[in-house]
């Protein structure tokens, strides 16, 4: 079987294709570094040829506003009906848990537009809602600090590996497509400051951090539980705290 990952040389989608490379199957990593981009269609046709099974992983590289949504409509409006032409059987694209719930975003915006033209494509679907990577934490850092202090939204998360993220997809790129989400956390919930201490503390970097009820989150309103599962299939294994003590070059 022939799987094309989208964003095949990212984060995610690196460990997706060294994950499905051992189960013996043809799989090829598609990215602008080697020919394939779904913003001006490059490369499209030709890698989608013989495949069964398109895994996009991709991201915008900018998370303004208008960026955001040019990256995720632009490229949907590419990939979708190339896939259709080459007789896709199974389109599967990771997402984010509560993307319904955080419209005042940007960012969510723009995937619930990925997200609903994929439903609407004709083509055979799954869509994975993973929580917040461990690898994120230092992101939200940035965008939460104001006057070099780091002010959370009063809210629960519940963060998984990037590794295990991408075993779920190499995993369910060998299944039968679902039409529906899937969600899916790491194993264990935590309030959003005490994680981030905790991050702070094993990078050995000093900010005060506190919690705000009415602290946004990418710019959106959020309550307790509003980017944890509500019925997840499946929860990562690895715990942050053991993943966070392991030098990064060996995770």
């Amino acid at each position: 079987m022939k799987i094309v990952v989208i964003g095949g040389t990212g984060l995610i989608g690196s460990q997706t294709v060294n994950q499905l490379k051992l189960s013996g199957h043809e799989v090829v990593a598609a990215s602008p570094n080697n020919g394939v981009n779904t913003l001006t269609g490059e490369g499209l046709k030709e890698v989608l040829q013989g495949a069964q099974v398109v895994v996009d992983v991709s991201n915008s590289p900018s998370f303004a506003d208008d960026d955001v949504m040019h990256f995720f409509k632009t490229a949907n409006e590419n990939l979708l009906p190339a896939e259709k032409a080459a007789g896709v059987q199974h389109h599967i694209a990771l997402s984010v848990v509560g993307t319904q719930k955080l419209q005042a975003s940007g960012y969510f915006r723009a995937k619930q537009v990925q997200e609903d033209m994929i439903k609407a494509s004709g083509i055979p679907y799954t869509i994975v809602h993973a929580t917040q990577f461990f690898e994120f934490a230092g992101g939200i850092v940035q965008m939460s600090t104001v006057d070099g202090k780091v002010i959370l939204p009063a809210a629960n998360i519940q963060p998984i590996a990037s590794k295990d993220v991408a075993a779920f997809m190499a995993q369910t790129a060998l299944q039968q497509p679902v039409n529906k989400t899937l969600e899916i956390g790491g194993p264990e919930k935590f309030d959003m400051a005490v994680w981030v201490k905790q991050y702070l503390q094993a990078t050995h970097k000093s900010y005060n951090v506190a919690s705000d009820a009415n602290a946004l989150y990418s710019g959106a309103p959020i309550e307790a539980d509003t980017i944890v599962p509500e019925a997840a299939v499946f929860l990562g294994k690895t715990k942050y705290a053991d993943w966070i003590v392991i030098p990064e070059n060996q995770r």
